[in-house]
């Protein structure tokens, strides 16, 4: 992550390599400008520079600015009043994406409110990763690291608080991005509990891993049947947060197939190898975590990562098997690569036992997701209230997210023949069953189960994220830990 700061510095003596400065589209085909900077207007009117949202431009500074180059980002809008808080993000993480090798930049948003301003810091903080871990090379051939220091100009009272902020956001989603970008024959069960306990060292946080044996002897059918087709045993991790006087108590649970074959059930080949991604889930709510604790806020947090590998070895579970969850139910195994549900399903009954006042899980669940909302936009189901809880902090967060219904109906496709349930609905409406599945382990509890299919993982850039991890909801699940802790101490 980048070093994150504040200057009160002007344009024109601010000590940095790159100034990056909004660009906002002429009226009526004029050139387009930088807000509230004639001198820089002028100099550029003759470049034709678009200012299409997202658009970068580097030019030579002419002398306007102690930087050497100037970083002119489209906001696709006439007035920058006009710009909203996840346009800005998703531009200004679009140009200090663009400044790889970099080693320092300010951003400014010359007459943008308080709010803008730490929107944009925000987005450049995003903006600012790279995962170089495994690439080889020196000189002109070396990776390239990420853009190393973001300084924002500002002289509002409020900026510094919002650097403090964007740090940390930044932070924790590079956590998640580089835990979810490393290769699974690196990172696998027994490897993700050694990072989370490694991530957490410094905290206030306390860590609890349950290795195969206790998985067995604990009834987790779940999680030990997606993990026996694979060598590598499974896991499921607790990490707790629990300041002192605290008044709200919440549950995060995560899906984290740290490779996912199908099993039995076998993938196609074509595609396969995203699925280093399908512990998405878990290195999501392990980060969001790490920043309730940094951030101190007053609300308790148990979190549990159910941690597979989901391989078709000579021990794998076939279709047909039956296994019995930790909560007793019996499960139909119909289909092994619906593998998510089982291991999470176990998690949550865990999670639900503590009483909590809230649960979310987040995974990459179902193909079905991305196929009702896209590549972009991620699902929220469970509880009326829960659910609303998750839309509205989205909103704050920018992360899109839409709410999908639980149709009554579609639980009787989940009964079992011989067992209690199957883990497998009939093929319409894939999304929904999978979240009704979840539902039979939760019981009467506040929750609201995340689908993040489809936005976890992305195979094109897109602002502040670039290909493979974006990291996508990581800021909603702490945003909904911020609202609970401050609705605590009303």
């Amino acid at each position: 992550m980048p070093s994150i700061s504040v200057s009160d510095a002007s344009l024109r003596d601010v000590a940095a390599d790159v100034l990056v400065l909004p660009l906002l589209p002429g009226a009526d085909g004029a050139p387009s400008t930088v807000p509230d900077s004639p001198e820089i207007s002028e100099a550029i009117a003759g470049l034709d520079a678009s200012a299409a949202r997202g658009d970068v431009h580097r030019i030579p500074s002419y002398g306007l600015a102690a930087a050497s180059s100037l970083l002119l980002v489209g906001l696709g809008e006439e007035d920058l009043s006009a710009a909203g808080t996840e346009d800005l993000r998703l531009a200004f993480g679009a140009a200090t994406r663009a400044l790889s090798g970099v080693a320092s930049a300010a951003i400014a948003l010359p007459g943008g409110t308080a709010e803008q301003q730490a929107a944009a810091l925000e987005g450049a903080a995003l903006g600012a990763y790279a995962f170089a871990a495994h690439k080889t090379g020196t000189g002109a051939s070396a990776p390239k690291n990420a853009l190393g220091a973001v300084t924002l100009l500002s002289r509002d009272g409020s900026a510094t608080a919002a650097a403090e902020r964007a740090a940390v956001l930044s932070e924790i989603v590079d956590i998640t991005r580089d835990l979810v970008n490393t290769p699974p024959n690196l990172l696998y069960p027994a490897e993700f509990a050694r990072r989370a306990e490694e991530l957490v060292a410094d905290l206030p946080l306390t860590v609890t891993v349950l290795d195969e044996t206790q998985l067995a002897e604990g009834g987790y059918g779940g999680i030990v049947g997606v993990g026996q087709g694979s060598t590598r045993q499974p896991r499921l991790v607790r990490v707790e947060y629990a300041p002192s006087g605290a008044r709200s108590s919440v549950a995060l649970v995560g899906k984290g197939i740290t490779f996912d074959t199908g099993g039995i059930s076998l993938k196609p080949a074509a595609g396969m190898d995203d699925m280093t991604s399908d512990m998405t889930g878990a290195a999501t709510v392990l980060a969001a975590t790490v920043g309730a604790a940094k951030l101190g806020l007053d609300v308790k947090v148990t979190t549990f990562l159910a941690l597979a590998e989901n391989m078709p070895g000579a021990g794998a579970q076939r279709p047909g098997d039956v296994v019995t969850m930790r909560n007793g139910k019996t499960v139909e195994v119909l289909n092994t690569d619906a593998e998510g549900r089982m291991v999470m399903a176990d998690a949550l009954v865990d999670a639900v036992a503590d009483e909590p006042d809230l649960v979310m899980d987040v995974a990459t669940l179902t193909g079905a997701a991305v196929v009702a909302l896209g590549k972009r936009t991620a699902a929220v189901m469970g509880t009326e209230s829960a659910r609303d809880l998750v839309m509205e902090a989205s909103k704050l967060s920018g992360e899109p997210f839409w709410p999908l219904p639980f149709p009554s109906e579609l639980r009787a496709d989940l009964t079992g023949r011989v067992a209690d349930l199957r883990n497998i609905g009939d093929r319409p409406g894939g999304a929904l069953s999978a979240g009704i599945f979840l539902a039979e382990f939760v019981g009467t509890t506040q929750w609201a189960h995340l689908d993040i299919a489809g936005p976890g993982f992305a195979s094109a850039p897109l602002g502040y994220m670039g290909k493979g991890a974006t990291g996508m909801s990581v800021r909603t699940v702490l945003q909904v830990l911020e609202e609970r802790a401050a609705d605590a101490g009303k």
